[in-house]
């Protein structure tokens, strides 16, 4: 390790605020790079405005070299993900550096003691700082820009973590699929069949915070066998549901109810980041402005499937089987009237068989792929 290598902990305003814009500085050459709103990483960071830091710890630091900033880390510990998975294993995240081994494994040795420090066993990442937020480390798909709260990485990156002793936990799938692609007639006429127990609705924005919650109340049940699960917690709800007040639409959330109780969801978002590539990060002075005008007006034409779930009592069932087609084809009903020509599925675990065969019978192509590391302390 180069003497003149200096790992330095975030510890006042100023750094953070360094920290957030530091990968913007390294990778902004990239064509592919979207700079994130420093809002809303400040949202995610920092220890005030995040509910996360009600049940987790964490510590950043920045890599400097001959006084330069060349990356940055992320090391943190979340209760809740240590209960629901019984484990000892700590997690990296913000992971950003030149393209010099050296400054990888220094930033990874750093976040491995301080996990040591407090007792954990093995380290995985990168984790953003959730696994309910941004996951994983691009390793495939960099020709094209990442969609919103989805990483983007150097080809380097992984290389670099494989040298510091790190090895696969598990690859996460991103997929695309354009909206003039038919719906598989045999799906079709599935989707289209009327049951007198079953009911499609959109969104209903005049009972936001109830919709918001039936969203949460299936995804934490749908979702809680899955790999690494983390329950969010009432405070982390109300705090999402203040985030994506501005870019729920109706018409591209929907429920299907089963004798009026939610039993499957479905949330589609506008892609934020075709529309915030030019903006720096920053919404002052006329951020704002520009941001509302192409969101509501020009409109992006792209989305990106965030959340689906079905309530685990339905979801063995014929009725509950058939649930993802009749919302993915309700929600594309709308889309073919909207500028949006293309839709992302992600994040999709390797393993999960029945999802990956569902999005690829409706023509989804996997395009991206996210690797979780880990690596035993």
């Amino acid at each position: 390790m180069a003497t003149d290598l200096i790992i330095e902990p975030v510890i006042n305003k100023a750094q953070l605020k360094e920290f957030i814009r530091l990968p913007n500085h390294i990778y902004g050459k990239d064509p592919n790079w979207i700079p994130a709103l420093d809002m809303e990483r400040m949202g995610i960071l920092g220890r005030k405005q995040s509910p996360f830091f009600e049940h987790a710890e964490a510590q950043y630091w920045i890599a400097r070299q001959n006084g330069k900033a060349v990356g940055r880390i992320s090391a943190q510990i979340d209760q809740l993900c240590l209960e629901a998975n019984d484990s000892t294993t700590g997690q990296f995240g913000m992971i950003v550096a030149i393209d010099a081994p050296a400054v990888t494994a220094a930033l990874l040795q750093t976040a491995q003691g301080w996990l040591t420090e407090r007792g954990m066993k093995t380290i995985q990442g990168p984790y953003n700082l959730s696994i309910n937020q941004e996951v994983g480390l691009l390793i495939d798909g960099f020709d094209t820009p990442p969609m919103m709260l989805m990483a983007h990485d150097p080809a380097y990156m992984g290389t670099h973590i494989e040298k510091a002793g790190y090895t696969k936990a598990k690859d996460l799938f991103a997929y695309i699929r354009g909206t003039d692609h038919l719906f598989p007639e045999k799906w079709r006429r599935m989707a289209e069949r009327r049951s007198a127990h079953v009911n499609m609705r959109m969104f209903d924005m005049k009972n936001y915070d109830r919709d918001i919650k039936h969203i949460v109340s299936i995804f934490n049940e749908a979702w809680h066998n899955n790999w690494n699960f983390v329950p969010m917690t009432e405070k982390e709800v109300d705090h999402m549901a203040k985030e994506l007040r501005p870019l729920i639409r109706k018409e591209l959330a929907w429920f299907a109810d089963i004798d009026g109780e939610p039993a499957a969801f479905i949330v589609c978002l506008p892609d934020v980041n075709a529309v915030i590539g030019d903006l720096n990060g920053k919404l002052l002075p006329f951020g704002w402005l520009k941001l509302i005008w192409r969101l509501k007006v020009k409109r992006p034409s792209s989305a990106r499937v965030l959340l689906m779930g079905v309530r685990k009592k339905f979801a063995d069932d014929f009725l509950g089987k058939i649930l993802p087609f009749r919302l993915i084809y309700a929600l594309e009903s709308d889309l073919y009237k909207s500028p949006i020509k293309q839709v992302e599925m992600s994040w999709i675990l390797e393993d999960n068989e029945p999802v990956k065969r569902m999005i690829e019978t409706l023509g989804g192509k996997a395009y991206k792929t996210y690797r979780v590391y880990e690596k035993k302390l």
